[in-house]
């Protein structure tokens, strides 16, 4: 039986994108089909819950020394990997549901506390990733983030050789996903040598290193892509190109990917990077494993009853019921590229203004935990938030009233469009305010949207960019987000009407030498931005749907793409080829 470890940190808390790679894999029947027996592994974190409830709401603990609980037969093997290592130990389930399908899974958790580990042990595993993969932590040893994951990782293995993970018949493929299971999968490396039966595979759910250059350079991707692309055809790297990046931990962890079994990139752009990390790379396969996009059908009568919840919810905040409801949900991080949502509509408001028509936008997006309910009602009672903020807890951080600055002054010069800023996730009455519909739910903004923003700068994937589309929403994002190459590709190589590409790294002029390229900043980025956002609203305007009948269309249309972009399609057509592969491995190492 087939034995596949997801290493991560969110084995028990969906936080981000890997969250839902793991609810969509984990809730895909074909993966389940052929992957019987599925362990997430991450590290124990103070924060997370005590007793029965450490392995969430519906986890079920069997063994948790940190709670004096010892349900499971391997305690005895337990206790021994925590007195060698001088970590705890929790172990026992958690559930996955998918409400769609109606398909669950119970796969099993492992959560290590790496607080008091044993140090001569972990120094001597220090000097074994460097002996061996030209690691050197002592550069790192001084950032967290790096030194939990290489503490997670010698006794993450034990405990899976206690629990019978790996046979002589098949072997344990461990997917790290991300940075945080390397040092597992190059532990399981070394266990190798020695006759364990590891596999091992990198999912690659962004290039970290490129993801630092974009979002800190002020040319950001309109720079980025264009110098990639030269330079890889003249045979340079990044480090040629922007200099040494061994000060970044995340950067030496990947640059190790090159000893593993298989590596899945989660978009075309992804693959392109991993080429640039060094010469080390270039024969180095990369695999596509695109992120799924969650779909199920709905009537016209059902996207237009959402459709009426976010309009009448305008009209609570603003006065109008508008006749297009446009919507971007999303984290508020530089590389969500929020700003260029608003060069967008400068171009759309006019058109409109000259059609006597009228639009909202709504922004859904914060970067602090949620708000209590008690705080939105005072803040909509004092200053009507959202349609008002102001800086300072329980209301706007500090990276949200930068973000803020830009919706108002857009606002004070906007007629026919205003943009409402929600800074709290959520999307339902009891948590968003009274003047929210009390029947509206978080699914009525990816239903009723009329059109999703998402032009980000860097986007290895996007699944939220296209969760409307399965809706009849048309999305919008920029061509180096992964999901332009999956739509590309289900769609058979064909241009989509729920579908508009801004291509920000298309430059005016195409004979810029590389240096000329290197030194692009913001205002020729303000220059193409200016370009191709008036390009995004023209075409926005001549596809947005206006009847019955279009809407109808739009959803037949979106449906049908999403359905071919299912978790089911890429674990059938992806994933599973490429952990068949890594379990067919017959390595041939060099090792450093």
């Amino acid at each position: 039986m087939q034995t596949v470890v997801h290493v991560t940190h969110e084995a028990i808390h969906k936080i981000g994108g890997i969250g839902a790679v793991l609810h969509g894999l984990l809730t895909s029947r074909d993966y389940l089909d052929q992957i019987h027996r599925n362990i997430l592994v991450g590290p124990f974190w103070p924060t997370d819950a005590a007793g029965e409830s450490r392995l969430g709401a519906d986890g079920e603990v069997l063994y948790s020394s940190l709670d004096s609980l010892f349900r499971s037969p391997l305690a005895s093997r337990f206790r021994e990997i925590e007195q060698a290592f001088g970590v705890g130990i929790v172990y026992g389930r958690r559930k996955f549901v998918e409400k769609g399908t109606g398909v669950v899974s119970t796969p099993e958790v492992l959560l290590i506390d790496v607080s008091r580990y044993d140090a001569r042990k972990l120094g001597d595993f220090k000097y074994e990733l460097w002996k061996n993969f030209s690691l050197d932590s002592s550069q790192y040893d001084h950032i967290w983030d790096y030194d939990q994951y290489v503490r997670l990782a010698q006794p993450a293995l034990a405990a899976l050789h206690a629990l019978g993970a790996t046979t002589s018949v098949e072997p344990c493929v461990i997917l790290s996903h991300e940075y945080m299971g390397i040092p597992t999968c190059l532990a399981s490396i070394l266990e190798e040598e020695r006759g364990s039966n590891f596999r091992n595979v990198f999912h690659a759910h962004e290039t970290a290193t490129m993801r630092r250059i974009i979002e800190g350079h002020p040319g950001h991707d309109t720079m980025f892509y264009n110098v990639m692309r030269t330079a890889l055809a003249e045979g340079h790297f990044v480090e040629d190109v922007f200099g040494d990046q061994s000060d970044y931990y995340k950067h030496a962890l990947l640059k190790t990917t090159r000893f593993f079994d298989e590596i899945f990139a989660v978009g075309d752009f992804v693959q392109k990077e991993f080429q640039f990390l060094g010469p080390d790379f270039i024969h180095v396969d990369s695999n596509l494993a695109y992120n799924g996009v969650p779909h199920w059908r709905i009537d016209v009568n059902e996207k237009l009853a959402s459709r009426h919840k976010l309009r009448m919810y305008c009209e609570n905040l603003l006065g109008y019921a508008p006749d297009y409801v446009f919507t971007h949900v999303t984290r508020l991080v530089p590389s969500k590229g929020l700003w260029r949502d608003l060069r967008v509509l400068e171009h759309v408001e006019p058109i409109l203004r000259s059609r006597n028509e009228s639009a909202v936008l709504f922004v859904l997006s914060t970067e602090v935990p949620g708000r209590r309910p008690e705080d939105v009602r005072r803040m909509e009672q004092w200053y009507h938030w959202p349609v008002v903020h102001r800086e300072g807890a329980p209301d706007l951080s500090g990276g949200e009233a930068v973000y803020y600055q830009g919706v108002q002054e857009f606002n004070a010069r906007s007629r026919n469009i205003k943009v409402v800023f929600i800074n709290q996730f959520g999307f339902e009455q009891r948590v968003c305010g009274m003047r929210m519909p009390k029947e509206m739910e978080f699914m009525d903004i990816r239903k009723g949207s009329d059109a999703e923003f998402g032009q980000s700068i860097y986007e290895p994937f996007g699944i939220a960019q296209v969760e409307p589309i399965s809706f009849g929403g048309i999305c919008v994002y920029s061509n180096v987000c992964g999901c332009a190459g999956f739509v590309h590709k289900a769609n058979g190589g064909q241009p989509t009407p729920n579908v508009i590409i801004a291509d920000y790294t298309d430059l005016p002029n195409k004979g810029l030498r590389p240096e000329q390229l290197l030194s692009i900043g913001q205002p020729q980025r303000d220059e193409v931005e200016h370009i191709v956002a008036e390009r995004v609203a023209l075409e926005l305007i001549e596809r947005l749907p206006r009847s019955p009948a279009e809407f109808e269309r739009f959803i037949d249309r979106g449906h049908e793409l999403a359905s071919r972009m299912s978790w089911d399609v890429v674990a059938r057509d992806y994933v599973l080829p490429g952990i068949a592969r890594a379990a067919r491995a017959q390595r041939l190492r060099q090792i450093a």
